[in-house]
């Protein structure tokens, strides 16, 4: 018998289990499979099938001992599905540590429910959950499902180990399809090559079999993509809602875009006035460009719209202008023809947005995007839009798709290109104080504290400054580092530059800041600023040091001091020089105050493995500095 066809039986046969069949007892497991673990994948199957340019079938198969309730939520199961694919069958068992059925699935048990999420205007999207949690450990979970595809579009992949702490007794991934549909494929940190076959009726298959996996341990500072392993597939013939297309290259992918995108750009006359009439007067490309995107912003509102290919195409500029709302698909289109009208190029762009976002694989042509912007060139750079937010500074990208590669949609088809990267000199933290010291310990504070570039984002600020004032003060509460304070006054200020900036001016009462014992008082000049960060340390480093982000952050805090007390210790100035960074610190008595600097510069990059001792003693002599303490000593 072939083997696509023994695996889809073998999938069949699994679900012909009764309350006699012992499967899965927990004491089969390999020691060494059961060591340090919350959980033990004892079969993880899949199988999917290419039927045609627009079918596809996927088989799977789970099963997954729960050793502790760390690990409960693989008692789980959630199932995506909507116009364009169906879930066909679902079966699910429980057995107890001997491997005794205890549990099998009903109907009734599968809740079915729309995927709405609070933004989605339209959605077709829909998922079935299921919840198979057990009061009593160690027990086993086994799912079965058979989900339709009336695209192939995308091809389901699969993850050798889906996390920490767990590992995989056995894995099988297999890919079947007529020759003239061969699918592209590509292993991630696995060196394994798939065992190919052909069929008597001319089907072919690529199959990965991997047996006794140990558990992953993620490396602190490590690159997202350096640890799981996994395989993942993509046609390069296929079809979508009638749309045909070829995924073989970057340039065929966009030209499929384009098609989707065609005939969808056209604006009615009064809007084409109106984009004119807001224009005339404007000097350059660029500040025609920011009033378009002004209004757009005042004007339009983001909404998902999530129906059949909805997912992938626009609807037209007409409608967004009528409506004032879409997508970040449709408002995109709309700019784009907004600037048309003005004569300006800008281009469609699909990006993979968020702050932790999966690199785009750019030798691997395939969907591997969740959001689309606008790109305008613009003499030396680009200008780049996002057209979702009714806030964002004119030009700014940020952490949400900055510093990334997005796909561009050109005339000839699609190219590669870099998103805007942010420095350590843009992304900058400055802060300047006065701290007016009581002989209590007691103080009052001035502070004024200028966040910019991407530390503009830092804890939701960039939302909280354009906020009502209680959400402001709820920020400034959360996030000013001062173990006891009231607010006696504050205001924040939006900067909306390219590079943009907001200030937060505070007026503070510091509560027993300063700690008093007899004559003496013990304070730490750093007010707000203190690092308490160590990496963990690890005793033999596998993967390269990853540094993600960038910055530069200045303080300089003036502490007046009562003419009662001086000095009676002031530590030495600090400096640490590093390949991912740099710090200073200084302590200076100057006419009756104490005047505290601090400089940190954090580099971004890719460092090798043995260097991470050093970013641990970097970051272990930031923390000793910056918990300096001085003393002072009382006249009286």
């Amino acid at each position: 018998m072939k083997k696509f066809l023994t695996v889809v039986v073998l999938l069949a046969s699994c679900l012909e289990l009764n309350a006699a069949d012992s499967r899965y007892p927990v004491h089969t497991i390999p020691e060494h499979l059961k060591k340090d673990v919350n959980a033990v994948v004892r079969e993880d199957r899949m199988v999917f099938r290419i039927i045609s340019r627009n079918k596809g079938k996927l088989n799977s198969f789970f099963a997954v001992t729960i050793l502790n309730d760390k690990a409960k939520s693989f008692a789980e199961m959630v199932l995506g599905y909507d116009k364009l694919s169906k879930i066909t069958d679902i079966n699910a068992f429980v057995y107890d540590a001997d491997g005794k059925q205890i549990k099998k699935l009903k109907n009734s048990e599968i809740y079915d429910q729309s995927a709405y999420d609070g933004v989605a205007l339209y959605s077709d999207n829909r998922i079935k959950v299921i919840d198979l949690q057990q009061a009593t450990y160690p027990y086993t979970v086994v799912f079965q499902y058979e989900k339709e595809y009336n695209f192939l579009y995308m091809i389901e992949g699969s993850t050798v180990s889906p996390g920490e702490k767990v590992s995989v007794e056995a894995f099988h991934y297999q890919l079947i399809y007529p020759p003239d549909l061969k699918p592209r494929y590509k292993t991630v940190n696995l060196e394994l090559e798939p065992t190919r076959e052909t069929t008597n009726d001319g089907l072919e298959s690529l199959t990965w079999t991997l047996e006794n996996i140990l558990p992953l341990k993620e490396e602190p500072h490590s690159a997202r993509d350096s640890f799981y392993q996994s395989i993942i597939a993509a046609p390069s013939s296929f079809e979508f809602a009638g749309y045909p297309g070829n995924m073989s290259s970057w340039n065929e992918y966009g030209k499929w875009i384009q098609s989707l995108n065609k005939g969808r750009g056209q604006l009615p006359p009064p809007a084409i006035e109106k984009v004119k009439k807001l224009t005339a007067n404007a000097a350059t490309d660029e500040e025609k460009v920011r009033i378009l995107y002004e209004y757009l912003q005042s004007r339009t509102r983001y909404v998902g719209i999530q129906l059949g290919i909805g997912g992938l195409q626009p609807f037209e500029a007409s409608v967004v202008d009528e409506t004032g709302y879409g997508d970040c698909k449709a408002l995109s289109n709309y700019m784009i023809s907004m600037l048309q009208i003005v004569g300006i190029k800008s281009h469609y762009a699909l990006i993979e947005a968020g702050p932790d976002n999966d690199k785009l694989d750019s030798q691997f042509p395939s969907h591997q995007f969740n959001h689309v912007l606008v790109a305008v060139p613009n003499s030396k750079d680009t200008l780049w839009l996002e057209c979702t937010s009714q806030t964002n500074p004119f030009g700014y990208q940020g952490s949400f798709t900055g510093d990334r590669k997005a796909l561009l949609i050109t005339d000839e088809g699609a190219t590669i290109v870099n998103t805007t990267r942010y420095s350590a000199e843009q992304n900058v933290l400055s802060r300047s104080a006065d701290v007016f010291l009581e002989v209590t310990g007691d103080a009052k504070a001035k502070v004024t504290t200028k966040y910019s570039g991407l530390i503009y984002e830092y804890r939701g600020l960039n939302f909280t400054v354009n906020s009502q004032y209680d959400q402001q003060k709820k920020w400034i509460q959360g996030n000013t580092k001062i173990p006891s304070f009231d607010i006696d006054a504050f205001s924040m200020k939006n900067i909306k530059d390219r590079i943009p900036s907001a200030i937060v001016d505070l007026d503070l009462t510091l509560r027993r800041y300063a700690s008093v014992s007899g004559k003496r008082i013990f304070l730490t000049p750093n007010l707000m600023n203190k690092s308490s960060y160590i990496p963990e340390k690890i005793e033999t480093r596998k993967t390269n040091v990853v540094q993600e982000d960038t910055y530069t952050s200045n303080d300089t805090v003036r502490y007046h001091l009562p003419e009662s007390i001086y000095p009676e210790f002031l530590p030495e100035p600090v400096k640490l020089n590093s390949r991912f960074g740099e710090y200073e610190a200084s302590f200076k008595v100057d006419q009756g105050s104490l005047i505290y600097t601090r400089h940190l510069k954090i580099n971004k990059g890719e460092f090798p493995a043995e260097s991470y001792n050093e970013l641990i003693d970097f970051y272990k002599n930031i923390s000793k500095a910056d918990n300096t303490k001085v003393v002072f000593m009382s006249k009286t």
